[in-house]
């Protein structure tokens, strides 16, 4: 009874290897099996170390803290002010700590990263796809 959920077990990566083929289309229609047998389990191998890295680099990433409150509301209306449009989000400056950061689009379609310092003085900006700017 014991030897049972034993060969269950090695049932599965048998099976999973055996789906894995068919949806690649490999068979055994020539002597080449082995060999797509071998290059499906390394695609699948090469796959996984790719998603664990990118969950790596993901989990040692600090998300910035979006703001809230009183803190939202002056940020993003100073924000608006010197940059007039749509605020599309607001957050604790990850790179800058004690800083601010408000992404607003422009009326051109254009979006500004505004930064801003405690006061809610504008520090500077980014435009998308660019170097950030004093000013």
């Amino acid at each position: 009874m014991a030897a049972l959920p034993r060969r269950a077990l090695l049932a599965v990566p048998a099976a999973v290897l055996m789906f894995a083929l068919a949806a690649c289309g490999g068979g055994s229609d020539s002597d080449s099996g082995s060999s797509k047998a071998a290059d499906t389990q390394q695609s699948a191998q090469n796959a996984g170390d790719a998603q664990a890295g990118e969950a790596g680099e993901e989990a040692g990433e600090e998300k910035e803290k979006p703001l809230t409150g009183e803190v939202k509301e002056k940020a993003e209306a100073a924000a608006v002010a010197k940059f007039p449009g749509t605020v599309v989000k607001s957050e604790e400056d990850r790179e800058k700590p004690g800083m601010l950061a408000v992404e607003v689009k422009k009326s051109d379609g254009s979006t500004v990263e505004v930064y801003l310092d405690m006061s809610y003085h504008v520090t500077g900006t980014k435009q998308e796809g660019t170097e950030e700017n004093e000013g």
